[in-house]
């Protein structure tokens, strides 16, 4: 489903509940207005003279919160869906640039003032999470660091614009890189090699800028984190992710358990593949090739049919999972396909006011488009089922559970897929999908570690960053060889985006996946028990702190080899049950 071939994005949804502190229809960006909104709020908290009143005033507060980045989101989504549109980029830049600095410290201003406010103790167990969360906000602002904020964000729209912008010829005719990807997995190897070189010739072409961009990057959150009186960007981003439930050593605790339980069945699968396609080595275009020798695997033909059949699967699986789907369609909150200037990658992100999920994607008729729509459906699931939330900051979970809904629902879908595949090609997208989770764990050690290592690192140079991420390649790696092509591995990082955009967002996926692995592995005993428990737990959106979520859910939290074992066990033994 695709909104048009231009994306023409124009939203324009009823508040999901009536306003109580806005004018309805009222641009709220004009700057005048949003000091005078913020005067007003400023004027109601000095107002407040009992617990009812600081409560009410705290709806106030989250009203205007959603009411601007309800703006910002629409705006992100704008111009990510086309890139090459200079009014949208734009236009997001007006947010970036003038509204987020006048914001900002109005609003950590008000914060000040809230725990001030001699109601703000009193205030019941339901807002324990809220309150923390202030305080949180509080330890990591610093007003000097909303201009670099400022210039972070215009380099990671940077970061974006070129990424997008990437594409190259391939016998006689123009595709961006995420388009020749799927050549990737032709039978014919010169062909995927051919294709492989093109992909890291074209992003190497832009060493230079996207090595310049991290400089900068590097030096704006260093500024940062001291700023705040962090000793270094590592300790800053995890008060500031509000990571109150593990440490930077879990992170690397994690990291060898991974290196111990992962790496080894990572090799043992690489070792199967290349025995399988009859290779003496094993290189970076033999990853995604069928080893049995079939052609890609290809489970629709237009994104109105991945649309309407994932929709099958839903219905298949839970009537409330299929309502909760069906609006993403009738209110037209999807843009599937890829096309040049259009933003790389896929996410999912929610208008707060309407409170009504989107999901942006690139498909382009692969098995792994059909994986990324169910994921980003977890996340669209998740949204609409925390909608009812009573705080705003209610109504979005922890990072590591918001992975947890979409992870678990790639797996829960599993048993589904015949609604694209016959039988046999079913057992090839299911050995695709448990050979995946197991390779992402060494892929995600590596992104975390890399990103732990040069953030805390004395030495932040361009060639010292390359070697820690040779280094860690080399560590979790496998057996894959990259003789000739030892340049593209030392920069294969600036194709990750989290690294540029979202520094240090990356372990949660790795936390995400243990939960979903143990969730699949309830739900194959009692799919309908599991799915119960797992909507419940969605529906409490971050309510609750992470590790309570995880134990509702009836999910392990923890970080030792001990707790991952059998996991990989279990996702090793569907590996090698499709796999015969």
């Amino acid at each position: 489903m695709n909104m048009n071939e231009k994306s023409e994005i124009s939203f324009s949804f009823s508040p999901y509940k009536p306003l109580q502190f806005l004018e309805p229809g009222k641009d709220i960006l004009e700057e005048d207005t949003l000091c005078a909104l913020f005067d007003r709020l400023e004027q109601e908290l000095q107002n407040v003279r009992g617990l009812e009143d600081l409560k009410r005033w705290i709806g106030f507060y989250d009203e205007l919160r959603e009411a601007l980045d309800e703006e910002r989101t629409k705006r992100y989504i704008a111009m990510t869906c086309q890139t090459d549109d200079e009014e949208r980029e734009k236009s997001y830049l007006y947010i970036v640039t003038v509204v987020e600095p006048l914001r900002k410290p109005r609003q950590m201003a008000l914060l000040q003032k809230l725990v001030s406010n001699p109601f703000f103790n009193s205030l019941d167990g339901s807002y324990a999470v809220f309150k923390r969360s202030v305080l949180s906000q509080l330890a990591t602002y610093s007003q000097e660091n909303i201009a670099r904020e400022v210039e972070e964000e215009k380099l990671c729209q940077q970061y974006q614009k070129i990424s997008g912008g990437l594409a190259a010829e391939y016998e006689g005719k123009e595709y961006t890189l995420v388009q020749l990807s799927p050549f990737l997995e032709d039978q014919d190897r010169e062909k995927r090699k051919k294709v492989w070189e093109i992909i890291a010739q074209k992003r190497l072409e832009k060493k230079d800028i996207f090595e310049e961009l991290f400089d900068k990057l590097l030096a704006l959150r260093s500024q940062i984190a001291a700023s705040a009186g962090f000793d270094n960007y590592r300790s800053y981003i995890f008060e500031k992710y509000r990571r109150f439930d593990y440490t930077p050593e879990d992170c690397l605790k994690l990291a060898e358990a991974i290196e111990q339980v992962v790496v080894p069945v990572q090799r043992e699968i690489q070792d199967s593949r290349k025995r399988a396609l009859g290779l003496d080595r094993l290189r970076p275009w033999d990853l995604a090739v069928d080893p049995e020798g079939k052609p890609p695997l290809k489970p629709f033909h237009t994104t109105e049919e991945l649309f309407e059949k994932v929709g099958k699967i839903f219905k298949r699986m839970d009537l409330k999972l299929w309502n909760f789907y069906q609006t993403l369609g009738e209110k037209r909150l999807i843009d599937l396909e890829n096309r040049k200037g259009k933003a790389p990658g896929g996410y999912q992100s929610t208008l707060p006011l309407a409170r009504l999920p989107f999901i942006f994607m690139n498909a382009v008729g692969t098995h792994r488009d059909l994986e990324t729509l169910l994921h980003e459906s977890g996340h669209a699931i998740h949204s609409l089922a925390s909608r009812d939330q009573f705080l705003y900051d209610y109504r979005s979970a922890p990072l590591e559970f918001c992975e947890v809904a979409s992870m678990s629902m790639e797996l829960f879908a599993s048993s589904f897929l015949d609604e694209f595949y016959s039988d046999k090609e079913l057992k090839r997208a299911n050995r695709k999908l448990f050979e995946g989770i197991i390779l992402f764990f060494p892929w995600m050690a590596t992104v975390d570690s890399f990103q732990q290592k040069l953030y805390t690192s004395s030495d932040q140079s361009r060639e010292k960053r390359a070697d820690i991420w040779e280094s860690l390649v080399d560590r979790f790696g496998g057996i894959v060889d990259w003789e000739g092509y030892e340049e593209a591995r030392r920069y294969l990082w600036h194709s990750q985006l989290h690294i540029f955009e979202i520094p240090f967002y990356y372990i949660e996926y790795g936390i995400a996946q243990m939960g979903a692995l143990a969730f699949w592995i309830e739900a194959k005993k009692d799919l309908k028990t599991t799915l119960e428990r797992y909507l419940y737990v969605l529906s409490l959106g971050g309510s609750k702190p992470l590790r309570e979520l995880f134990q509702l859910a009836g999910l392990p939290f923890d970080f030792s080899a001990q707790t991952l074992r059998p996991l990989i066990e279990a996702a090793r033994e569907e590996w090698l049950r499709f796999s015969t």
